[in-house]
Order: C-alpha cells, then structure tokens, then sequence
C-alpha cells in the first residue's frame, strides 16, 4: 500500500503533514496539483508562488520527502477556447467555447484538479488529505482510501493554524484573505478582485480579455468589464477625499 498526501499549501494540509510525522503514520509522497492560467502564468499569484518554493524546502528538510508538483496538460485558457462538442448537454451550445466556468458545476476544478487527483488514486493507495476535524460539513469526502489525519486525531482548524506558525509554514494568503485560489476564480470577493486589478494590471487586463471572449457571464451580478468600472468609480471617489 502507498501512502500519498495531498497539499494545497493551506493551513490545514500543511499541518496534516506534522500530525502524520507526529504520531508515525506512514507516507510514501506528498503531491500537490499546480493549476497553469496560461502556458506561462501560473493560477496563484506571485507571493504564494514564493511560499511554495520555501515551503517545498521546510517539507523537505523536515519530512525527507520532496513535494511532487503535478498537473494538467491542459491549461485554464486553453480550456476556457474549446469549443463544446456534440456531447454539450444542449445543441446549441455545440460549436461554443467554455468560457468562464459557472458558479455551480464549474468544468475548472473538475477538469484541471480532480482529473489529475484520480491519476492517483489507484487501488493500492491511501490518501491523506487536510480536512480539520470541526469541519464536519467537509466529512462525506473521506473514504476508506481518503483520510483525514486531522481528524483521525481530533486537529481543529485553529490547531492547525498554530502548528504552521510553530514552523513558519503560514501561507501569505491568510495576511488578507481566508481564501486561497486561482487568481481568475469568479468565487471569490470583490475585495480580492479589487485587490487584483490594483496589483496585478497585466493579470487583470487577461481577464478582461477572457471576458471579451466568454460566451458565460463572469459572475451572476457582474462582467470583468461592469467590475472595472465599478472600481474605477470607487478609486475616483476616494482620490476626492
């Protein structure tokens, strides 16, 4: 049997992986999926980028294994320009473009995460992943193949939090945010989506590119393009005060 652990370099996988050296549970590899926006921008933003890089060293120099970074071998854009095949659920979405995923039942996750997730999950393998034992609505993910250290061992997502500060393992998302993710996610705050248009123009102006081009609305109350408006006005606003 080959024990594998699945990190998203949140708070909680990377305390699983000191829970499991903690109490001796055996682990064979640790695999993280690298989500790619383009074929040369990746989905997190640079700091987290950062992050990993001096994780992936702390993981190797404390748990003697190094952190496998694999992914799909199709990339966000690329997905988000194929063209929807007689397959697509209505006809006259054949011929269509993705475009942004919907809110609900997003092709993203399940296409360029899970996809590569299941790759691993083979018969003889056991999979740990960082599911904190107050989180019982997350519960019905684990198996007998999926387990949950944290909570086999009774870790609360506060516990995990002060095990990552002990190692110096605390991911630059939580310095502004309780939401990691893709830089391009239509899930997350217009504080963020501020933030992002603020700091990472090039970013922001590929994602008014995509918005051109997206047959889906970005979001159900606004575009790329009604977003950038609206922060425009916002930012004339407070330049008059």
């Amino acid at each position: 049997m080959q024990y594998i652990a699945n990190v998203s370099y949140g708070k909680d996988s990377l305390a699983m992986l000191e829970i499991i050296k903690q109490h001796n549970m055996p682990l064979d590899r640790i695999v993280h999926v690298e989500i790619m926006a383009t074929s040369t921008i990746p989905a997190d933003l640079p700091p987290m980028m950062e992050f990993k890089h001096k994780a992936d060293k702390i993981i190797k120099n404390r748990y003697g294994i190094d952190v496998e970074h694999i992914h799909s071998n199709i990339t966000y854009e690329e997905k988000f320009y194929t063209k929807k095949t007689n397959k697509a659920r209505k006809k006259e979405n054949v011929g269509r473009i993705y475009g942004f995923p919907l809110i609900l039942g997003s092709w993203c996750n399940s296409e360029l995460k899970v996809k590569e997730l299941k790759k691993i999950a083979k018969k003889d393998v056991i999979q740990y992943i960082g599911i904190a034992s107050d989180e019982p609505n997350r519960f019905h993910n684990l198996t007998e193949r999926k387990i949950s250290p944290l909570v086999l061992h009774g870790i609360t997502e506060i516990e995990c939090m002060e095990i990552c500060k002990n190692l110096d393992l605390v991911s630059p998302i939580y310095t502004f945010s309780t939401r990691g993710g893709c830089w391009f996610c239509n899930k997350q705050n217009l504080n963020q989506l501020k933030i992002l248009r603020k700091q990472y123009p090039e970013l922001w102006n590929l994602l008014l590119k995509w918005d051109s081009d997206s047959p889906v609305k970005f979001r159900l109350d606004y575009s790329v393009h009604e977003l950038d408006e609206r922060f425009a006005q916002e930012d004339m606003q407070c330049n008059l005060f």
